[in-house]
């Protein structure tokens, strides 16, 4: 505002290329945060409501005072309201309370927005919605633990409060100087503007939050819902990826492979009471909607007596039917079950199958609560053995992970030798064999030994998963996991990047940093390659924008504080910092890249190559502005034209130097480097260009002070970044 106030409106061309750079990021921010929003809807959250006696899927604004909404496990409760019918309803009210222990809730009682359902159904009317009620802070809460910041950031913030510190002595330093030996106003604010702007990357942030844009928006359009927009950078820092296997290595679906009935029970009869279970369970999970898909029997849908909902830490779940009650649940857990069984359920588990044990018992089911006791007289019926498949490209994407050195773990609440076999089959290296999750070390040292060589654990509980994403942090990993279920949300919490599947729980869906809308493991991969793609080009970008903060503070020390008179116009400055910072930076964010890409000592790799290429090209400037000002004589048009003429030829080297690899990205870089170096020298020639950048035709003594400076900036750089190996 100065600059145009009291100074030249050509001094803040800077000004306009700011508010263009601004311009055109928020274009793309805005065109990526659409096709966000188009996704997001395929993936927002709904409610079940009873009207007229029909149920009905709506969107949750539309939930009225009145309403009786179903809720099932994984459901969030979209609004507050007083429980009409619960069975075996556990919540989580972590988000309201803190309290981590499940809330049991019975009819009668109230239930809060912001809370989710891990266990059960229940049907509540609701009493308050939108502002009324905590469902406006519905998405506050469900994510207020969810803002990490990507290491990519944090480096970031580091190297701008290193900046500041640099340029705050040197701003100081160059005002007392301009004020007391320039007397005109506008000579003091061309001075003060040359100075201090270009100590600061004032366009390194913006093209940072551009990167992130663009890439949300090509994520998008393969059917990946970037919640944070650091996400898929941060991905690229990832060493180990958790998953289940459920819908990620394995399709998404089961099916029933086979009954085998106990001895005592014919297969017919299994059947029967497998499908009477299946169509009368008040929720179904994944297992009984594939017994139901069977169609093992011709049953109705009988009246639940009473239940005690399926939870993935016991592993068991039952049902009183009236006239029967039946247990469905893991193999180990019916203790009477015949050796023969027993020998069958683990010879169909270590093939990768998924077994259930059903039976019945003469007892009536335990008192609800948090942990139900499993009754001790069940007599097995038999097992149910359901497949499932490895996905197509499941073996691909393990061996993509194997390449980029990502660990694999898969953890699930299935056998262990279920699990380990399908880690076996999609090709996950590992050194031991599963393990088991309750067999599970409880000393950490010992924990973090045994997770990094296993490639699987089963029969993992929620909490289980949390203690193996925890020990692989204490290990100083970096780890994302990727989960569908309400048994997978305290693992999603606790990892540094959490992956949610499009059709999975609402619960994990709300709390994931990236959802995969299609759930295509498969775009995990290129989501990789997006992410250290963004960290290799912001570190090119960095070293660029940092070198010319460096060689500016270098032209102010040297030359701007001890003479008030900085060796380069604003507007000189902005041409030679356009084509050597401002367009090519914007081109290498963008561009394809290859390369190191690992965050670690992200400064410490910024500052080897910006320092000593800063550090030599501010001294080439100094050099050729003295020489060209006191040695030559020349006037101080003149002699500018030299230092922006240094600026131009070292910072071109920069661009070029920053693409060390030959191919044709080099080449297209070299092409833009001679273009940006062609439209330079068109303003040294061109009458109009030249009086509005106050720029001269060089002279013969000019083209020596800047052949000498360019070339003491120019060989000290390379010399110095060649010793250094950078």
């Amino acid at each position: 505002m100065l600059t145009l106030v009291l100074g030249s409106w050509k001094d803040a061309l800077f000004i306009g290329i700011l508010v263009a750079n601004i311009a055109i990021g928020s274009f793309q921010e805005i065109r990526s945060k659409r096709a966000l929003d188009r996704l997001a809807a395929l993936v927002a959250p709904e409610a079940v409501v009873v009207r007229d006696g029909v149920d009905r899927s709506v969107p949750v604004d539309r939930v009225v005072v009145g309403d009786l909404v179903r809720v099932a496990a994984g459901d969030q409760i979209v609004a507050d309201g007083t429980l009409v019918g619960a069975d075996g309803l556990a919540l989580d009210e972590a988000n309201l309370t803190g309290e981590s222990e499940p809330a049991v809730r019975r009819p009668g009682e109230p239930v809060w927005s912001g809370s989710f359902a891990l266990e059960g159904a229940a049907l509540f009317e609701a009493t308050a919605v939108g502002p009324d009620s905590r469902a406006a802070k519905l998405a506050a809460t469900a994510r207020a633990f969810r803002h990490p910041r990507s290491p990519l950031e944090r480096a970031n913030d580091r190297l701008l409060l290193w900046l500041v510190a640099l340029a705050a002595p040197l701003a100081i330093g160059l005002t007392i100087s301009v004020l007391l030996r320039v007397h005109t106003n506008e000579g003091r604010v061309q001075a003060l503007t040359a100075g201090i702007v270009n100590l600061v990357p004032e366009g390194l942030i913006l093209l940072i939050s551009l990167t992130a844009a663009v890439s949300a928006f090509k994520m998008a359009q393969r059917g990946v819902l970037a919640q944070q927009l650091n996400a898929v950078e941060s991905l690229a820092s990832v060493d180990v990826l958790c998953t289940d296997k459920t819908g990620t290595l394995t399709e998404p679906t089961l099916r029933v492979v086979e009954l085998v009935p106990a001895a005592g029970t014919d297969e017919m009869s299994l059947a029967r009471a497998l499908a009477g279970y299946a169509a009368s369970a008040p929720s179904r999970n994944l297992t009984l909607k594939a017994i139901a898909a069977a169609e093992l029997a011709q049953v109705e849908r009988r009246t639940v007596v009473d239940q005690v909902p399926f939870s993935s830490r016991r592993r068991w779940s039952a049902l009183d039917l009236g006239d029967e009650r039946l247990v469905l649940g893991a193999p180990e857990r019916f203790a009477a079950v015949d050796p023969a069984l027993e020998a069958r359920a683990r010879e169909e588990a270590s093939e990768g199958r998924r077994v259930l044990t059903l039976g019945r018992t003469e007892s009536p089911l335990p008192e609800r609560g948090p942990e139900p006791a499993f009754p001790e007289d069940v007599q097995a019926l038999g097992l149910v053995v359901l497949s499932e498949q490895l996905r197509s490209n499941a073996i691909e994407t393990v061996a993509f992970f194997a390449a980029e050195n990502v660990d694999l773990r898969v953890l699930s609440g299935d056998a262990p030798a279920t699990v380990g076999a399908i880690a076996k089959d999609a090709g996950i290296p590992g050194s031991a064999p599963a393990l088991d999750g309750e067999a599970l070390p409880s000393d950490p040292a010992a924990l973090r030994e045994a997770v990094l060589s296993a490639p699987a654990v089963g029969r993992i509980s929620p909490e289980g998963k949390r203690a193996v994403i925890g020990a692989f942090a204490a290990a100083g990993r970096y780890v994302a996991m990727v989960g569908d279920g309400v048994n997978d949300v305290p693992a999603l919490k606790e990892a540094r990047l959490a992956i949610a599947q499009g059709s999975g729980a609402q619960m994990a869906r709300s709390v994931a940093d990236l959802v995969l809308v299609h759930d295509d493991f498969a775009a995990v991969p290129r989501m990789v390659g997006e992410g250290r793609q963004i960290l290799r080009n912001i570190q090119r970008v960095a070293r660029l924008f940092v070198t010319k903060s460096v060689f500016a503070a270098v032209a102010s020390l040297a030359v701007a504080i001890p003479t008030a008179t900085y060796p380069l116009l604003p507007r000189q400055f902005t041409i030679a910092s356009s084509v050597t910072i401002g367009i090519p930076a914007f081109v290498l964010a963008l561009a394809p890249s290859s390369g190191p890409w690992r965050p670690e000592g992200f400064l410490r790799s910024v500052v080897r190559f910006a320092l000593p290429a800063g550090l030599t090209t501010g001294t080439g400037i100094v050099v050729g502005y003295y020489l060209a000002r006191y040695g030559f004589d020349l006037s101080l048009r003149d002699s500018r034209t030299v230092a922006t003429g240094i600026v131009v030829a070292c910072g071109l080297t920069v661009v070029m130097r920053l693409e060390d690899e030959r191919g044709r990205r080099r080449l297209a870089v070299g092409t833009l480097c001679a273009l940006m170096a062609a439209f330079f020298i068109l303003a040294l020639f061109v009458p109009f260009l030249r009086h509005f950048f106050e720029l001269t035709t060089p002279s013969g003594e000019a083209v020596v002070a800047w052949a000498t400076g360019a070339a003491l900036g120019l060989g000290g750089m390379l010399g110095v970044l060649r010793l250094l190996r950078v």
